[in-house]
């Protein structure tokens, strides 16, 4: 147990690490007059999916394909189920037009892009499904066309709304980014090593482990983003915040994952058993938690999710969350 515990305080350093990045990141582009604009698309995005890229180039890089694919598919689910959930809660979430019909729909493509490429056995024929390094350029590629949508999409607001970006000086700011990126390494470090450990000791696979332990910890900065935003009723940044990490979770960090170091999916040779896999049942629960998003906006007056079907979201993680460890 002494492993889990070391693994789970690695969140401590990975969190803090990417908060200090983004402010001194975004102070310094501030003072070298880089737009609001750019740096709320970039800086600022990066930031709340920061600890799920570290975790998972970290995995890439030593061959945790487990944890790579489960840190995503785990995260998108806890996201979606658990903080817009719990956000809906605390305050009904109202949803924008543009996020029913473009920035939801582009999550919903996200989840279906992963199934197709991620059922190699079922499409192919192959004895075993991949993300290969071709799938993941793929991903790259939806990444640079939502960032191409994303820009245009704020162009359109008021710069001085988009961030507030924190005065800070230089020198101060340089060294929260160069603290920022070595607590995040040493976080994820920390989180992968032990966790990996802890899996071993007792039997528990890397998919399970990067579906829990490793997604919870990791979707952290959303849930806190979240639930200030569903405090102070500010509904619409909930949402749009948490299927933006969606976005970024699979397309951006799941394309680089995958592109460092190809991800075994599913060791199954029988389609049928693939079908059936536990994989898919992870990437057919993350498509159905965009469904239920998308129908439930619709389902009750005004375009909103209320408090019941927030709970029945995170009643519905519980749920899957049984099944996951059972």
């Amino acid at each position: 147990m002494f492993n889990l515990i070391l693994s789970v305080a690695g969140f401590v350093p990975l969190i803090f690490g990417a908060k200090w990045l983004v402010d001194g990141a975004a102070a310094i582009a501030h003072r070298k007059n880089i737009s609001n604009l750019v740096i709320g698309l970039t800086i600022v995005a990066f930031g709340t999916s920061a600890p799920e890229l570290v975790v998972n180039v970290i995995s890439a890089v030593q061959g945790n394909s487990g944890f790579s694919f489960g840190n995503v598919v785990g995260s998108n689910i806890v996201n979606i189920l658990v903080i817009l959930g719990i956000s809906a809660v605390i305050f009904p979430v109202a949803v924008k037009s543009s996020t029913i019909w473009i920035e939801i729909p582009l999550c919903l493509l996200s989840a279906l892009v992963l199934i197709v490429l991620a059922n190699d056995t079922i499409l192919d024929g192959s004895p075993q499904s991949i993300i290969n390094r071709t799938d993941g350029l793929i991903l790259l590629l939806f990444f640079f066309i939502f960032l191409y949508y994303s820009f245009f999409a704020m162009k359109k607001k008021d710069e001085a709304t988009i961030i507030d970006v924190k005065e800070i000086g230089m020198g101060k700011s340089v060294l929260l980014v160069i603290v920022g990126m070595l607590l995040l390494t040493g976080g994820g470090q920390m989180i992968v090593y032990f966790a990996e450990k802890f899996g071993i000791d007792y039997g528990i696979s890397d998919r399970v482990m990067g579906l829990t332990v490793l997604s919870l910890g990791t979707s952290l900065p959303e849930l806190s983003t979240s639930v200030i935003a569903a405090l102070k009723k500010n509904s619409d940044i909930s949402i749009g915040n948490i299927i933006g990490s969606n976005i970024f979770n699979t397309f951006l960090i799941l394309g680089l994952s995958s592109t460092i170091n190809p991800i075994p999916v599913s060791p199954d040779a029988s389609s049928l058993t693939s079908l059936i896999s536990a994989t898919n049942l992870d990437m057919l629960v993350n498509l159905l938690a965009t469904i239920i998003v998308f129908v439930f906006v619709f389902t009750r007056k005004g375009r909103k999710i209320d408090r019941l079907e927030g709970a029945f979201m995170v009643l519905l993680y519980a749920v899957y969350m049984f099944f996951v460890l059972t």
